[in-house]
């Protein structure tokens, strides 16, 4: 229901706790599940514990049987865009969604609006010590292609969709001078 709070909770191959926080339902569109987070929003990684609170509201779009998720930030934040290269997420409850980390990240620059992928040091070492199935590997790099080329594009939801469900967690901002 919109309004509730949903545990995100983000793993890695071997089952590991990688990070865990909770958001809330905004609500869902043709894109997938949206979830926000104010400004103040506590991150976990791993058993670490807290380690992170938000300065920059976001909200992170669940989509449905892909293999990634996208957080959209508001202002400051350096970046407009963080995609993840994941598993498909499951909904283990209407209150908890999972999925595994891939490590590939798709990242778009507020200001610049350059596009990179990160992580990919990551990829190739977490390969050999996962494991990870050779489909899994062509499956990873296809989707951080994807991913990339739809943030240079700004194919949607990367173009502007995603500012609607911001709005929400930020409110609109200032209506244009006449």
């Amino acid at each position: 229901m919109i309004g509730d709070e949903v545990q995100f909770t983000v793993r890695k191959y071997d089952g590991s706790l990688h990070w865990h926080f909770t958001m809330l339902r905004l609500g869902e569109d043709d894109h997938g599940v949206w979830l926000g987070a104010p400004v103040g929003t506590v991150f976990s990684k791993a058993d670490q514990g807290p380690i992170r609170t938000s300065t920059s509201p976001l909200v992170t779009l669940v989509p449905r049987e892909t293999w990634w998720t996208a957080s959209f930030y508001g202002t400051p934040a350096r970046l407009d865009a963080y995609c993840d290269v994941t598993t498909p997420s499951r909904w283990l409850h209407p209150g908890e969604v999972t999925m595994i980390d891939l490590d590939l990240d798709a990242c778009r620059e507020r200001d610049t609006g350059r596009v990179y992928l990160d992580d990919e040091d990551e990829f190739a070492d977490h390969q050999v010590r996962y494991s990870y199935p050779p489909d899994m590997i062509a499956r990873a790099g296809d989707t951080a292609d994807w991913l990339t080329a739809a943030l240079r594009d700004a194919t949607e939801p990367f173009a502007s969709r995603y500012r609607t469900w911001l709005d929400r967690i930020t409110g609109p901002g200032p209506a244009p001078a006449d």
